[in-house]
């Protein structure tokens, strides 16, 4: 043995992805992490298994590149769409992976024989970002994780925010267009219904319906079927019309959203991360701009809008600081 360390698995578990690796309890570095498809089209037990094999690859991996012994290995912490139950370790119901009141993290738990926890997937995200991250030295930090929706996590004097019932952060769907489109909710206006991944290359479809030249459609292969939020950064930064029109309209539609939560919550960071993020300076300098608009100018003045910093393993990195604030390692 080389050390005496304890390791925690990380778990991000995704509609599309599953990503799983290790960390030591100090956070000095990752070990192990991989990515496998979640196929959740297989069902519920076919995921849990590929859990399951998968962290057991990751301790595999730690105990041959540490020396370190199975003992060594303090438990699984779970970051997952919800709503949840984390009292009970239920995924209450997620439209993405069909489940309902699934005991996932003792289903976990029990088939590697490790204590486990569960947690919001977004909530994972922004508590690594605060945890090792760009929101890190931050005391009251909102994190907005954007992709195929749009999640958020709050973090307020340094201890993640649950709320009453484990929905607190639910920032894709503050509505920021009374009459807007309708969400995947149910709901019309939400944030997430004009600023996700899909709703961004929508918008793109829709704005190129008037034959307005782009080339968007030879990015796409001439099918705006494939048309997605990354090609619309891409051609927005040669300087596409289009797309470039779409992406200050994007950054619009997030600074209301960040507008709206300086001036409720009075955050020293918000952190904006996933792929809608990578967008770098045509997003941001629209989106700072704006909220510099919208938002009273202390609360402006007191916060740091920033990319995440986390490429890929925000939501692994958070679900091992969340096992470690249940479950304190010495």
């Amino acid at each position: 043995m080389t050390d005496s360390l304890k390791y925690v698995v990380g778990v991000d578990l995704g509609g599309t992805n599953l990503v799983v690796g290790a960390m030591p309890s100090d956070g000095s570095r990752e070990l192990g992490v991989h990515t496998l498809p979640t196929r959740a089209d297989l069902g519920a037990d076919a995921v849990v298994n590929r859990i399951c094999e998968m962290i057991e690859t990751t301790i595999a991996t730690v105990m041959r590149e540490t020396g370190a012994v199975r003992a060594q290995i303090a438990g699984v912490g779970i970051g997952s769409p919800g709503p949840l139950d984390r009292e009970k370790g239920l995924v209450i119901v997620t439209p993405n992976l069909g489940w309902k009141d699934f005991p996932l993290r003792d289903r976990v738990g029990d088939q590697v024989h490790l204590p486990a926890t569960l947690d919001n997937d977004a909530n994972c995200a922004t508590l690594g970002e605060w945890w090792l991250g760009s929101a890190r030295g931050g005391r009251n930090v909102v994190g907005f994780t954007l992709g195929t929706g749009i999640g958020g996590g709050l973090i307020v004097d340094g201890r993640l925010y649950h709320g009453a019932s484990d929905v607190a952060g639910e920032i894709g769907h503050m509505t920021i267009e009374a009459n807007g489109r309708r969400c995947g909710c149910g709901n019309y206006g939400c944030l997430e219904a004009y600023a996700s991944g899909p709703a961004i290359a929508m918008r793109a479809r829709e704005a190129l319906s008037n034959g307005e030249p782009s080339t968007l459609r030879a990015l796409c292969g001439g099918d705006l079927l494939k048309l997605t939020a990354a090609t619309v950064y891409r051609a927005s930064e040669t300087g596409d019309t289009v797309a470039s029109d779409v992406v200050r309209e994007t950054a619009r539609f997030l600074a209301i959203g960040v507008a709206n939560i300086l001036n409720v919550f009075n955050p020293d960071v918000v952190v904006l991360a996933g792929g809608v993020a990578k967008a770098g300076d045509s997003l941001f300098v629209p989106l700072r701009a704006e909220v510099r608009r919208r938002a009273f100018k202390p609360a402006v003045d007191a916060c740091r809008i920033v990319p995440g910093a986390l490429d890929g393993s925000a939501g692994m990195v958070g679900a091992v600081a969340a096992f470690l604030a249940e479950h304190p390692v010495a």
